[in-house]
């Protein structure tokens, strides 16, 4: 999927999770299924044999199973932050049916997006943000120069060089014709 087709968006933090304790953010899931169709047979034996065992684990979701006739099997959550989401489980084992219960659960309901930056403040630092080297001195992350440094050297003449050499010669020249 292509970067520019999911929304982007700045780090958020849910604010509904209680001072020093955990609150799950997943406040219900309805389980939709058919009772005959082949591709519910997955779900059909994650509530035979799963559900009343995750029920009890997690008492602050509310569980509803919804009989559908000759439909496809989705897992609906719903989030404290109103937040909607719905998997299909189709022709999926029920272990599979677990382990996406079991991701849902543990979402806190914020919509899957782009981070345009890995931070983000409302009362931004005029300092700018902190690095490891900040009240260091900038001697330990720096190597000096040389004292003199090398001076480039070419095999081959140039133009200003070549003038140069040229002007030479003939001061040469002339001050051999003068003597």
């Amino acid at each position: 999927m292509s970067s520019r087709l999911i929304p982007s968006d700045f780090v958020k933090n849910v604010m509904q999770n209680g001072i020093g304790r955990y609150i799950c953010q997943l406040q219900r899931v309805t389980i939709e299924f058919c009772k005959s169709n082949g591709s519910s047979r997955g779900t059909r034996d994650f509530i035979e044999n799963y559900l009343l065992d995750f029920a009890k684990s997690n008492p602050g979701i509310v569980l509803y199973l919804k009989p559908r006739r000759h439909r496809h099997p989705h897992l609906c959550a719903e989030y404290l932050n109103g937040y909607k989401e719905s998997v299909p489980v189709a022709d999926m084992s029920k272990d599979e049916v677990a382990q996406w219960l079991g991701i849902l659960r543990g979402r806190t309901g914020v919509q899957i997006v782009r981070l345009r930056k890995p931070w983000h403040t409302d009362n931004p630092s005029t300092q700018g943000i902190w690095h490891p080297f900040m009240f260091k001195d900038p001697s330990i992350n720096t190597k000096p120069f040389a004292k003199k440094l090398p001076a480039y050297k070419s095999d081959n003449m140039s133009a200003t060089e070549y003038l140069l050499q040229l002007k030479q010669e003939q001061l040469k020249i002339t001050k051999g014709d003068s003597c």
